[in-house]
């Protein structure tokens, strides 16, 4: 703790509680301005089967929380103009050069595929725009897998990116496997995999040691269970390991790690950049990633399609969401809260973080549960984050 440390009673009390009372298994958060941490706790169980302690240093897939590490991986490949935000990645990918879109099926249940009218872009995919989908949410895409034999993403083979689009390039917002081609194109044009350039250009120089897309046996003996949440709401710990010899790395969500080491990333974040010592990315990049990129698109409401992964996901109902280049936006204050033109987004596992440049925080909350968006991890989410802002509002109270 720094002497900027928020006093933490509310949050302890908080997530003790949610921990104790088998809500969820276990929590580790940690909060963090430009500069310092201000808050960091763990609480409860790293695995229920094993009754293992939960730790600060404790290890978790982080899923698409990847995907803000791998846009700004290929965001220093745009400042260094070997990717292009607008010309067609088909390029660079020649897979995507005659992408087709799915156009329903016919009486015999095949699907019925169409060229896409326009070719898709690096900012289409780092904003969801480009007409990728992931079948957890698009019951038509889950039908498409089932016919053709299709591997599903997490299987991290490149038989599974070779799905046809949603929609048109451009013409909706729907969150997909857009960013794992943006890993694909980062290892097209720097002639690494996407491992080793996100160590080597991020990961390292931020000190993120914990991270990864292999789990080290350093990492795996602070490795989080991850746990399904019953019909009757109560927690089992699940068998969950990304493959760990993958046919490609899965930008969108392959990552492992601690809430410590993603904390340094939002850091350099806040700080325009620069983290560690180290100038990661340039400060009007930062200040472009942060930036609506979807125009008078918006981020919709993602309806499950497969139950044991995922549940409706509706964040900030009646709100307008935007998306910047690897973020959620958000167009007004949150109940919690959370400044208007924040940056934010989760993974799959009930893991999530938020950026507020405009007060100068920001926030990591990592749980390992399954479906998404579980009642009770959000609710976790949303009293450390008001905990969070209650402490930073204090000493403006007292003054």
């Amino acid at each position: 703790m720094s002497s900027a440390s928020l006093t933490p009673t509310a949050i302890d009390q908080d997530f003790s509680q949610a921990t104790a009372s088998g809500a969820v298994p276990g929590i580790v958060a940690v909060a963090a301005n430009a500069e310092d941490i201000l808050y960091e706790g763990a609480f409860g169980s790293r695995d229920l089967g094993t009754g293992a302690a939960m730790t600060p240093d404790s290890v978790f897939w982080i899923a698409s929380m990847t995907k803000a590490v791998t846009c700004a991986g290929a965001m220093q490949l745009v400042e260094q103009g070997r990717l292009s935000l607008d010309d067609p990645i088909g390029g660079i990918l020649p897979e995507l050069a005659d992408i087709k879109v799915l156009d329903g099926f016919n009486a015999e249940g095949r699907p019925q595929l169409r060229p896409a009218r326009s070719p898709i872009t690096l900012r289409q995919l780092m904003t969801h725009t480009a007409g990728f989908c992931y079948d957890m949410w698009n019951g038509d895409m889950a039908r498409y897998l089932e016919a053709t034999g299709t591997p599903g993403i997490i299987s991290c083979r490149n038989a599974a990116l070779r799905t046809p689009l949603a929609s048109d390039p451009g013409t909706r917002w729907e969150y997909g496997s857009n960013i794992d081609f943006v890993g694909k194109a980062v290892e097209a044009v720097s002639g690494q995999r996407l491992d080793a350039r996100l160590h080597d250009n991020i990961l390292a120089p931020l000190g993120m040691s914990d991270t990864g897309f292999r789990i080290t046996d350093n990492m795996r003996a602070r490795l989080v269970g991850m746990h399904a949440r019953q019909p009757d709401g109560s927690l089992q710990p699940m068998p969950f390991e990304l493959e760990q010899d993958p046919e490609f790395h899965m930008g969108g969500g392959g990552l492992y790690g601690t809430a410590h080491d993603y904390i340094a990333f939002t850091q350099m974040i806040l700080n325009r950049g620069r983290g560690n010592g180290e100038q990661i990315l340039k400060p009007e990049t930062v200040d472009l990633m942060g930036r609506n990129h979807i125009g008078e698109l918006e981020m919709t409401r993602l309806s499950s399609a497969v139950a044991f992964a995922t549940n409706d996901v509706d964040l900030y109902p009646g709100m307008v969401k935007k998306w910047g280049l690897g973020f959620m936006i958000n167009t007004e204050t949150t109940a919690e809260g959370r400044s208007p033109g924040s940056l934010a987004w989760a993974g799959l596992g009930n893991t999530y973080f938020w950026i507020d440049p405009a007060r100068n925080v920001s926030g990591v909350i990592l749980m390992q549960v399954l479906p998404f968006a579980d009642d009770k991890c959000l609710d976790a989410f949303a009293r450390f984050e008001r905990g969070v802002y209650a402490a930073l509002d204090a000493p403006r109270q007292a003054a």
